[in-house]
């Protein structure tokens, strides 16, 4: 019955480990339960309801994702998207919030269409196998890299951009989570990570790193939608600068999606040799109705998030670690005080070592031919550089075909990357 629902195989996999996959999942990306609600809230909308939507869509797609696609990823708000929404479309571009929340849900719905007509996979199908490698090599190098930010080891300066932070309680606690993650992973303890993320929340209590308010208690009741529910507003809507809004938030959300999903395909060691991915339609579906529906709850665009490397890492194969996962995060909706004690910091070994875990499909790449190798490396480095997987992918595939087409090798490139690379200039001029 798990085989048939979740693609549990008692054979070679055990729930044990599902289960703490699991778990270190959603204790990974559990931040956003926090993050995204102080995001939202700066456009003027109701903190607690954010949290509640955030919840309840992530649980949703999450839970959609297990049943359909059978894989041990999940899904919650994009926070490249949320950014988006709050600074660029609200307090930049001057739309309400119920204006580009709008613009999500349709967003949304054309995701379905397009799901449906199979296009995201035809795009997904059409990236080349080492550039599939050097996507999940950037990805694990951007995992690492927000992890240190959050953390302050990196810290931004003016003359050189990036910096070595100064030692304070945060990148101390940080610092202690990456050796203690390691040393736990070399004696091959099972639910190192989730194990170092625990430790290290009780070790920030000393720390002052991490903070227990003043009549703390675990339980609280969920906070009502009712602010955010369906609030759209669609007397802006049918403007140019509108169409050009949607078209941006679709661009941003495939190239995520289908950057992480093949990151994380690669290492769950489901990719076939072809590079095909089984039950993408349904992983991608199931991003598509989580994102709709979310909109209606007054959560932001959803996405498959990077920090599902981190259960996978503990040997989550299946969906039942996605099961999981979604679960905690309707549970949070009850034990919120209890999940929002565990801080950034305490988070960031996890994150560094599942970048390690990810590095060794660089060895993959043909490092032989300069016209492979290079959009490899310009794909993984500009991931990092520019602080986002889907900038990384684009510059990266248009790299690829100028450097194909420059060389003679044309016919290497599909006819769906050609088209790919004039929509990519295309962003480019009018974005």
């Amino acid at each position: 019955m798990l085989k048939k629902l979740l693609g549990f195989d008692p054979q070679t996999m055990t729930l044990r480990t599902e289960i703490i996959a699991g778990i270190t999942t959603f204790l990974t990306m559990s931040y956003i339960l926090a993050v995204n609600p102080s995001i939202l809230a700066t456009t003027g909308m109701d903190k607690g309801a954010v949290f509640t939507a955030t919840a309840l869509a992530s649980a949703l797609a999450t839970l959609l994702l297990a049943f359909m696609a059978k894989l041990p990823f999940a899904q919650a708000p994009s926070m490249a998207l949320n950014a988006f929404f709050a600074f660029t479309l609200v307090q930049g571009m001057g739309y309400s919030w119920q204006t580009a929340m709008t613009a999500m849900f349709v967003e949304g719905v054309i995701f379905i269409l397009i799901t449906f007509l199979n296009v995201r996979e035809v795009i997904l199908n059409s990236i080349p196998m080492n550039l599939r490698f050097a996507i999940s090599a950037g990805i694990g190098m951007f995992i690492a890299f927000v992890g240190l930010k959050n953390a302050g080891i990196i810290v931004p300066n003016p003359a050189t951009f990036v910096m070595f932070g100064p030692f304070t309680p945060v990148s101390v606690l940080a610092m202690v989570g990456i050796l203690l993650s390691g040393i736990l992973v070399l004696r091959k303890v099972k639910g190192a990570l989730f194990y170092s993320i625990l430790i290290c929340t009780l070790i920030g209590i000393p720390l002052g790193v991490t903070e227990i308010p003043d009549g703390f208690l675990p339980v609280s009741v969920p906070h009502s939608m009712a602010p955010t529910f369906c609030r759209f507003d669609f007397n802006e809507f049918f403007t140019l600068d509108m169409a050009i809004v949607i078209f941006t938030l679709l661009f941003m959300n495939i190239f995520d999606t289908v950057g992480t999903l093949v990151g994380l395909a690669s290492k769950t060691g489901i990719m076939e040799e072809d590079g095909q991915i089984p039950h993408v339609k349904e992983a991608m579906m199931s991003d598509a109705i989580g994102t709709t529906i979310g909109s209606m709850m007054g959560s932001s665009t959803i996405t498959t998030y990077v920090e599902s490397a981190s259960g996978i890492a503990e040997g989550g194969r299946s969906g039942f670690t996605s099961l999981v996962t979604g679960v905690l995060f309707l549970l949070a909706l009850f034990f919120a005080p209890l999940f929002l004690l565990i801080p950034s910091a305490a988070t960031t070994g996890a994150l560094v070592l599942v970048g390690v875990f990810m590095m060794d499909s660089i060895t993959k790449v043909d490092m032989d031919d300069i016209s492979e190798a290079l959009p490899a490396f310009i794909t993984m480095i500009m991931m990092v550089l520019t602080y986002s997987i889907a900038d990384g992918m684009v510059v990266g595939l248009l790299c690829y075909v100028l450097v194909k087409s420059g060389c003679g090798k044309h016919k290497e490139v599909s006819p769906t990357m050609y088209v790919l690379a004039g929509l990519f200039i295309l962003k480019f001029i009018f974005a």
